[in-house]
């Protein structure tokens, strides 16, 4: 073990290296880790294989200029859409990963390149969340008041560069750090801070404050700002089961994204806790952070394939674009 706090990357969380040497002060037995492993890698294939499909679809009906000038959350549906696709192509890395027990037999290069794309997908993605909902509400209050000369200056090309940059600067800790490091006879793919475990816990906290907390809090507010000119508007000219389609979508994509992030962020904060003498280490913290763990990253990688079926497959020219497509027409 180095001086430095290690971390297992675990397709872009970190499972921690400095608890393991007390493992053998607590009975707990890991004949399901096998099974586990197992059932990760076939989840990363499913996700992968969906994700691909749902994609590559927003990809091909939003590939003419026209289809993205139509609203500025058609451009950001785009740019989710390549991010969501960069992060499915590099899940096959970690399910050969998870499949040798952590073992990386990629390389030093790839464990950066993949390990830094896993964390900006996760950034990116809900940024573009939350501009998307930003959007919605402000579109809606826009073409109440009038207010087009601030909706012309407000380029969603420009909005995507900013969330492309902070996105990536978010992800600098990550691409900084990381690397491959014998351990016990073993490559892995580490983290590898050196400031010890009180650095790895300002990476945890950035990652819950920064890609959960901040977004959820804007989201929130955007949804419940559009509920309230939907109930409190007179708008006579609009038509209601638009207005309801659009409630409906934006309840839907704040329950996906707090349902299948929550978990994940809720363990590792834990985990924070815990690097900071603030909870116990103890056999609950060992069950929850090995076998629970796991399965919290994979629900929170999910998203990446909902996100196409939320924002394309819920609308109706959507819809319609992919019965011709099936039907050939």
């Amino acid at each position: 073990m180095s001086e430095g706090n290690e971390s297992v990357c675990l397709n872009g969380s970190v499972l921690d290296l400095d608890w393991f040497g007390t493992l053998e002060d607590i009975d707990v037995s890991a004949d399901g880790s096998p099974v586990l492993r197992l059932l990760i890698c076939l989840v990363y294939c499913a996700v992968c294989a969906a994700g691909l499909l749902g994609n590559l679809l927003v990809l091909f009906f939003l590939r003419g200029k026209q289809e993205r000038r139509k609203s500025r959350v058609n451009f950001f549906v785009l740019n989710l859409a390549v991010t969501d696709l960069q992060f499915v192509l590099v899940l096959p890395f970690w399910a050969a990963d998870t499949a040798m027990d952590f073992s990386w037999p990629f390389g030093d290069v790839m464990c950066r390149i993949v390990l830094s794309v896993t964390v900006m997908n996760m950034y990116a993605s809900v940024f573009f969340l939350t501009a998307m909902s930003v959007t919605r509400y402000w579109s809606l209050a826009s073409a109440l008041e009038n207010r087009t000369v601030f909706r012309r200056r407000c380029s969603a090309k420009w909005i995507s560069a900013v969330i492309w940059t902070l996105a990536t600067l978010a992800t600098a800790p990550t691409s900084v750090f990381s690397s491959v490091t014998n351990v016990t006879g073993e490559k892995l793919c580490l983290l590898r801070f050196p400031g010890g475990q009180y650095w790895l816990a300002v990476y945890h906290i950035q990652k819950i404050v920064v890609g959960f907390v901040l977004p959820m809090c804007v989201v929130s507010v955007s949804y419940f700002m559009l509920l309230r000119i939907i109930q409190t508007r007179s708008m006579k000219t609009s038509n209601p089961k638009r207005r309801s389609r659009v409630t409906k979508s934006i309840t839907i994509v704040m329950l996906s994204f707090f349902l299948c992030w929550m978990p994940n962020h809720a363990v590792t904060l834990w985990s924070v806790l815990v690097k900071l003498n603030a909870a116990h280490w103890d056999k609950s913290y060992y069950i929850v952070h090995t076998y629970v763990f796991p399965l919290t990253v994979c629900l929170a990688h999910t998203n990446s394939c909902l996100n196409p079926i939320i924002y394309c497959l819920m609308r109706k020219e959507f819809r319609d674009k992919l019965r011709g497509l099936i039907h050939g027409r």
